[in-house]
C-alpha cells in the first residue's frame, strides 16, 4: 500500500533530475564565499526577488530570524498577523535570539494599514518601540492564503509613513506568485528583507534564502555565522535549489489545482472544509481528532492536526491527482469506520 503523505510540502523527495544536478555540482567553501554553485543560487534568487543580493540559509526559521535580527534591537516590537509562523512555529526564537516582542494583528492571515496604525506604540519611554512589520505570504495557518495586493500596498505605505522596516516571510512566496499571476519581485518589492523556502513546494531537500539590499547583506552574513548557519561545501544543496527554481515553480499550479480537488472531495465526504484553497493547503475540521488519526494512518493517509478538531492537508509534487483519488477513498472508509 502506497503511503499518501499530506502532512506538509516539506516531505517531498528530490527528483531524479535534481539528484543528478546535486551530484554534478561544483563546490567550494561557502564560509569563504568560494562555493560557485551557492553563489549562482544567491544571484538567481536575488534576480527573481528584485533585490541587490541574497544569502543561502540551511532553514526557513534561521532565514526569518536572521532577517528579523538584522532589522531590530532588543526590546523592539514586530507587528505580524495572528498565528504567524515566526511566532507560532519558530520555537520562541524571536525573543530568545533577538530579544524582541511580536504583537499579532488582523485576522485570517491578513491585516490592513489601519491595523498597523492602530497598533503602533507611542514613542515615549514607557513603551517598547514598534520598528518592523512582518507579512507572511502565503499564510500557513490561514490555509495558504495569499496576502491581497491592495492590502499589502496599504500596509507597506502605513509602515513607511511610520518609519518602520518591513520583513516578508515568503516561505511559500512562489505559491503566492503563481496563484495570483504576479511576478515574485513585485510581491517582494516593498520589503527590506524577504525569505523564501526551497524545501517546501519547490521540492529541494534543504534550504532557504533571504533577499535584501546591498547595505544589509554583510550584516546578514555575520548573523548567519553567529546563529550557526555557516556551511562549507554547500553547493550540493544549492544545486538542488537552482534546479527547483528553474524547473519547479510553474508546476506549483498543479499543486493548487490538486488542493481544490482534495477540498471538494473532502466536502463530499461531509467534512467541514474552511473555504476554497487559494494555493496548496486545505484546512478542514473533524470533531474527534484522535479517532480521525487512528482511522486514517493505518490506511496510509498521513494528515496532521493543527489544533483539536482542525486538520491541515498539503498538496505537493510527490502527490498526484490519482493519489488524491485514492486518499479520498481511504478517508471515506475511515469515516465509515468512525461513524459506525
Amino acid at each position: 500500500m502506497k503511503v499518501i503523505d499530506l502532512r506538509s510540502d516539506t516531505v517531498t523527495q528530490p527528483t531524479a533530475a535534481m539528484r543528478e544536478a546535486m551530484m554534478a555540482a561544483d563546490v567550494g567553501d561557502d564560509v569563504y564565499g568560494e562555493d560557485p554553485t551557492v553563489n549562482r543560487l544567491q544571484e538567481r534568487a536575488a534576480e527573481l526577488l528584485g533585490k541587490d543580493a541574497a544569502l543561502f540559509f540551511p532553514s526557513g526559521t534561521m532565514a526569518n530570524q536572521a532577517a528579523i535580527h538584522s532589522l531590530t534591537r532588543p526590546g523592539d516590537v514586530v507587528l505580524a498577523a495572528r498565528s504567524c509562523h515566526i511566532l507560532k512555529y519558530e520555537s520562541g526564537a524571536a525573543s530568545a535570539l533577538s530579544g524582541i516582542q511580536i504583537k499579532t494583528i488582523g485576522a485570517d492571515g491578513v491585516f490592513t494599514a489601519a491595523d498597523v496604525r492602530e497598533n503602533l506604540h507611542p514613542d515615549e519611554q514607557h513603551f517598547a518601540p514598534t520598528t518592523v512589520v512582518a507579512v507572511e505570504n502565503t499564510h500557513n495557518m490561514a490555509g495558504g492564503r495569499v496576502f491581497p495586493a491592495n492590502l499589502l500596498k496599504g500596509v507597506a505605505g502605513a509602515a513607511r509613513d511610520a518609519g518602520l522596516r518591513l520583513h516578508l516571510d515568503g516561505a511559500r512566496l512562489f505559491n503566492a506568485a503563481v496563484a495570483s499571476g504576479t511576478d515574485p519581485a513585485r510581491l517582494a518589492e516593498p520589503f527590506d528583507t524577504v525569505s523564501v523556502c526551497l524545501s517546501k513546494g519547490l521540492g529541494a531537500p534543504v534550504g532557504s534564502l533571504v533577499g535584501t539590499g546591498s547595505e544589509r547583506i554583510q550584516l546578514l552574513r555575520r548573523i548567519r555565522k553567529m546563529f550557526g548557519g555557516g556551511m562549507r561545501q554547500a553547493g550540493f544543496l544549492a544545486a538542488a535549489g537552482l534546479h527547483a527554481l528553474e524547473h519547479h515553480v510553474e508546476r506549483l499550479a498543479d499543486d493548487h489545482a490538486n488542493a481544490r480537488f482534495l477540498a471538494e472531495g473532502l466536502e463530499r465526504l461531509g467534512l467541514a472544509v474552511a473555504g476554497k484553497p487559494e494555493t496548496n493547503i486545505v484546512m478542514f475540521g473533524f470533531g474527534d481528532t484522535l479517532a480521525f488519526i487512528r482511522a486514517t494512518r493505518p490506511r496510509g493517509v498521513l494528515i496532521d492536526p493543527t489544533s483539536p478538531g482542525r486538520f491541515r492537508a498539503v498538496t505537493h509534487l510527490d502527490v498526484s491527482t490519482s493519489d488524491l483519488e485514492e486518499a479520498l477513498e481511504r478517508v471515506g472508509e475511515a469515516l465509515e469506520e468512525i461513524r459506525g
